[in-house]
């Protein structure tokens, strides 16, 4: 059972340097806490902060150094969900379309690399998903065309990149079967031992942020499009409206969460017939992005101040075996692992 979580509501990443075991006189130890964040007001640019994350360190949690970027504070969002072992760290400012990818291989001198706003023919990046080959494919919520005529568009595409930020190959997820459904890539999965990716559709604008409902698989080797498939609206019709992060469960089959805090399981996705069921609901709404840890699957809940594990033991039905309130005012988003503190 877990016993331990702590959280931060802020888009971050950690990373274990290859430090010797004594902390060095400037404070930085070998565990480090990447923090990418902006400015409140909007007036300022967005940076990237480091704190120290070893908890045996006197000065655990005292921020070491940031980076400041160029770009003046719209949106901040998404950073990569887990810390790329080449150290070269994607991060975004969604609403201004633009990414940066960051060296944080010496986290006491975190420098930026490049950016990148639109790529491909596809703008809007929203999440970036580290491949068996070390490259990152993102999930672009727009075309170029559409984004810039000012018609939006429904689809989008998915667009993979090396660390330098050059274009590897890019691929449209529109599909003509699906034609009058929004169809704005969210995030993604990958399953290499079957060659497979799969990723999600919902709108991060709020005219439409509630109007997403499906899921498509794609062959990786290749980036073909196999399926378009809608979500399991269940019993209540709600908890599958905007499908947002999917993660791979210990049995194989891929568990989304959706912003309805509804929690999805696809199996079958090396077949020609996926199949998604909705397998439990949180309570409220709002629910950010989780993380699986061996057995348990872990959710950010907004309505219960706090944080939901559930045990996938039985993947079919997910019981609820623990839960967190932090406080009242308490509201959470982002979850992540930390392997080497055995730490959320």
């Amino acid at each position: 059972m877990l016993r331990f979580l702590a959280a931060l509501a802020i888009a971050s990443s950690l990373f274990a340097t290859p430090a010797a075991a004594a902390e060095p006189a400037t404070g930085v130890s070998k565990h480090s806490l990447f923090v990418w964040s902006g400015d409140r007001d909007k007036k300022d640019y967005d940076f990237l902060l480091v704190i120290n994350a070893d908890p045996g360190s006197p000065n655990f949690g005292r921020m070491v150094t940031s980076v400041k970027t160029d770009q003046q504070t719209v949106r901040p969002h998404h950073t990569e969900y887990t810390m790329p072992a080449s150290g070269m760290l994607f991060a975004n400012d969604h609403d201004a379309g633009r990414s940066f990818i960051l060296d944080v291989r010496d986290p006491l001198h975190p420098k930026i690399v490049t950016s990148f706003t639109d790529m491909g023919g596809f703008a809007h990046p929203h999440s970036y998903l580290r491949l068996p080959n070390g490259h990152v494919l993102a999930s672009f919520q727009h075309d170029h065309a559409t984004m810039h005529s000012g018609s939006r568009g429904k689809s989008g595409g998915l667009v993979e990149i090396d660390d330098l930020g050059h274009v590897v190959r890019a691929v449209s997820n529109a599909d003509p079967a699906f034609a009058d459904n929004l169809l704005m890539p969210y995030s993604l999965v990958a399953l290499p031992e079957i060659d497979r990716v799969v990723s999600t559709n919902s709108s991060m604008h709020d005219d439409d942020l509630l109007s997403g409902t499906t899921y498509q698989v794609w062959r990786l080797s290749d980036l073909k499009l196999l399926k378009t498939a809608y979500f399991d609206p269940g019993a209540q019709g709600y908890a599958h409206i905007s499908p947002e992060e999917p993660r791979v469960g210990p049995d194989g089959s891929v568990f989304v969460q959706s912003l309805g805090c509804g929690v999805e399981r696809i199996t079958d996705i090396a077949t020609d017939m996926p199949k998604a069921k909705l397998v439990h609901t949180f309570p409220g709404n709002w629910c950010g992005v989780p993380v699986i840890v061996g057995n348990y699957f872990i959710q950010s809940v907004p309505a219960v101040n706090g944080f939901i594990a559930l045990d996938l033991s039985d993947p079919a039905h997910p019981v609820e075996v623990s839960r967190l309130k932090i406080s009242d005012d308490y509201n959470p988003h982002w979850t992540a692992w930390d392997p080497l503190t055995k730490r959320i």
